[in-house]
């Protein structure tokens, strides 16, 4: 007699987390050298536009080198899917391996800083308000996920909210954290290494490393602990 076994949970092997990154192209540094030199920052991001969202082999490349070619400093093994958007990329410095969801939007400011670190994944969707923003390598950032870095002084009373100062916080997310699906992180807040945020999560204050925390706004749930398959894996993927 078979027994239907469709509805229970499976644990299987990460991809991005332990997928060897092939190098890249021999000609794909040349060629966003070529591009920096004959573009410029203003030339670039209007070249980006015709490659911002197809799926082929060139608009995939395009993608690639211009990113590298623009933003202040990029690594290797660069992954940008269709749909992803930037602002003030000459912000960016962004390491190896790192993965760039479909229709993900990371806007910098002019006089800002935005650092992504190596083997990050970030999901379709995401959006970085990134004007002081450090998120450490193997992070793990979830579809819709949003870092807020400024807010609105709302002072004085009389004026619109919209036309009063902006005070920017830093935002940190420390290695090997994990942010779940649509969660948020308000200005000012770090997240230490290997937290996780549960999906739809509100953070509004500092969470401890290798702890959980979700809700609205988001608390400290548990410890993670060696039981835990994430930290397990986690584990056996740095061994």
């Amino acid at each position: 007699m078979s027994v239907d076994r469709a509805g229970e949970a499976r644990i299987v092997q990460a991809v991005h987390g332990r997928h060897e990154r092939p190098a890249d192209p021999a000609y794909q540094a040349g060629l966003a050298e070529e591009l920096r030199q004959s573009y410029g920052r203003a030339g670039l991001i209007e070249l980006y536009g015709r490659f911002a969202a197809g799926d082929g082999v060139i608009d995939t490349l395009m993608r690639k080198a211009i990113w590298q070619a623009i933003a202040r400093s990029c690594g290797t093994g660069l992954q940008v899917a269709g749909g992803a958007g930037f602002k003030h990329p000459e912000t960016f410095d962004i390491g190896n391996g790192v993965f760039i969801g479909a229709q993900a939007y990371i806007q910098g400011r002019f006089d800002g800083r935005c650092k992504i670190g190596d083997n990050v994944w970030i999901g379709p969707m995401a959006y970085f308000d990134a004007r002081d923003l450090v998120i450490e390598d193997s992070v793990g950032w979830g579809p819709g996920a949003k870092v807020l870095g400024s807010t609105h002084t709302a002072l004085p009373l009389d004026v619109p909210i919209i036309r009063t100062d902006l005070e920017i916080k830093p935002v940190r997310i420390c290695a090997e954290a994990d942010i779940g699906t649509n969660a948020t992180i308000l200005p000012g807040v770090t997240i230490g290494k290997g937290a996780i945020i549960g999906a739809g999560a509100v953070v509004v204050s500092d969470v401890e490393p290798f702890s959980v925390a979700a809700g609205v706004p988001a608390k400290f749930i548990r410890w993670r602990s060696d039981n835990d398959p994430m930290t397990n894996m986690s584990r056996e993927g740095r061994s």
